[in-house]
C-alpha cells in the first residue's frame, strides 16, 4: 500500500483541519453532510476503501463486514470504543481495528464530575426553573438537594477514566470505593485512598453516587438490571458515561418514577438518538446528549490519532493503537 496513497472514506464530519490533513496525505473521501451513513452506504464504502475511518454511530456487523472490498484492511475508528464494531469478523476478514485510546480521559472524567455534583444539588431542575419564568425568588426549602462531600462513590470500572473521576471526587471529599473484575495496583488504591469492593451486590447496596466507568461488553450489558437497581438506597444517585445498555432503562426509569432511587445523570443511552420515554419527563433525571468528549482538544486529538494509525499503516508499518494486535 506504500506505492499509492490509500482510499479513506470517513463516515461522519471530522474538525476541520484533520479533514484538511486527511486530505493532504491521502486519497479522502469526506462526509460534508454529517448524516450518519445508511447501512447501504456503509456498505458501498466499504467495498470501495482501503481505509474506512468510522465512529460509534456505525454499526458494522458481520453481513456488512462480510460485502468489504478485498482492498479493505483497515478500520480506523474514531473514537476509544470499539463495542459497535465486529472484532471477531474484522479479523476473519483480515481487516484491521484501530481505536484513538488515551485522548478523552479527562474530558470524560470533567462531565461525569459535573453529574456527580449537578444531580444531587439538583442544578439541572433550579435551571429549568428559572427559565421558566416561576421562580418568585430565595426559599429556606426551594430545591433542597444533596451535600455531595463526605459522600460515598461508588465506581464501576477503574480504569483510566474511572480513576480520573476518583481523582476528582477525592478533591471534593468523596470517599471512594470501586468494583473491577480484578483489583488494581495497591499504589493507585492508596493514592486514591479507595476501598475494592470484589462483589458488586454488596458495593450497590452500600454507596451514595454510583459511577458506571466499565467498557462495554457482553458481561456488561445490563450490568445494572432491575434486581441490581433495586439494591441501591432510595437517596442514591446514578452516573453514567460509559455506554446506554450497560443500564436496563426501562427499569431506571421505573425506579426514579417510584422514587426508589434519588436521581440520576446520564450522557449515553440504550438506543441512541433515542431516549427511553419513561426517562424524559423526569425532574430527578439530567440527560445529556452524548458530550462527555465534545471538546476542541479532545476531537482534534482523536483525528491527530487516526492519522497517525492510518499513516503508519500506509507505510507499512504496525499501527501505535492496534485493536486486533494479535492478529500481525
Amino acid at each position: 500500500m506504500a506505492s499509492k496513497r490509500p482510499l479513506v472514506v470517513v463516515t461522519r464530519k471530522l474538525p476541520a483541519s484533520i479533514e484538511t490533513r486527511l486530505m493532504e496525505l491521502f486519497d479522502t473521501r469526506l462526509n460534508t453532510t454529517d448524516e450518519p451513513m445508511s447501512s447501504h452506504q456503509l456498505i458501498e464504502a466499504a467495498k470501495e476503501a482501503d481505509v474506512l475511518v468510522p465512529t460509534v454511530t456505525d454499526r458494522l456487523g458481520p453481513d456488512m463486514l462480510s460485502e468489504a472490498g478485498g482492498n479493505l484492511k483497515l478500520l480506523a475508528n474514531f473514537g476509544a470504543g470499539v463495542d459497535h464494531i465486529d472484532l471477531n469478523a474484522a479479523k476473519e476478514k483480515g481487516i484491521m481495528v484501530t481505536n484513538t485510546p488515551g485522548v478523552l480521559t479527562s474530558d470524560t472524567a470533567d462531565l461525569t464530575m459535573s453529574l456527580i455534583l449537578s444531580v444531587p444539588r439538583r442544578t439541572s431542575e433550579g435551571e429549568r426553573l428559572l427559565r421558566s419564568g416561576e421562580w418568585n425568588g430565595w426559599s429556606p426549602t426551594m430545591l433542597l438537594g444533596r451535600r455531595v462531600a463526605g459522600k460515598r462513590l461508588g465506581i464501576i470500572g477503574l480504569g483510566r477514566i474511572g480513576s480520573a473521576v476518583a481523582r476528582r471526587a477525592k478533591a471534593f471529599g468523596i470517599s471512594i470505593h470501586y468494583h473491577n473484575r480484578r483489583r488494581v495496583d495497591p499504589d493507585l488504591e492508596a493514592e486514591l485512598e479507595a476501598t475494592y469492593w470484589e462483589s458488586l451486590d454488596q458495593m450497590l447496596a452500600r454507596m451514595d453516587i454510583i459511577s458506571i466507568n466499565c467498557p462495554r461488553t457482553p458481561a456488561t450489558y445490563h450490568l445494572l438490571n432491575a434486581r441490581r437497581l433495586a439494591l441501591l438506597q432510595p437517596d442514591a444517585y446514578i452516573v453514567n458515561t460509559s455506554r446506554g445498555d450497560v443500564i436496563d432503562e426501562a427499569a431506571l426509569g421505573q425506579a426514579l418514577r417510584d422514587g426508589r432511587i434519588a436521581g440520576a445523570g446520564l450522557d449515553v443511552y440504550e438506543r441512541e438518538p433515542a431516549v427511553d420515554p419513561s426517562l424524559m419527563g423526569l425532574d430527578n433525571c439530567v440527560l445529556l446528549p452524548h458530550m462527555a468528549s465534545a471538546t476542541q482538544e479532545a476531537r482534534t486529538e482523536m483525528g491527530e490519532k487516526v492519522i497517525i494509525n492510518i499513516k503508519a499503516f500506509a507505510d507499512g508499518h504496525k499501527p501505535p493503537d492496534r485493536v486486533l494486535q494479535s492478529m500481525f
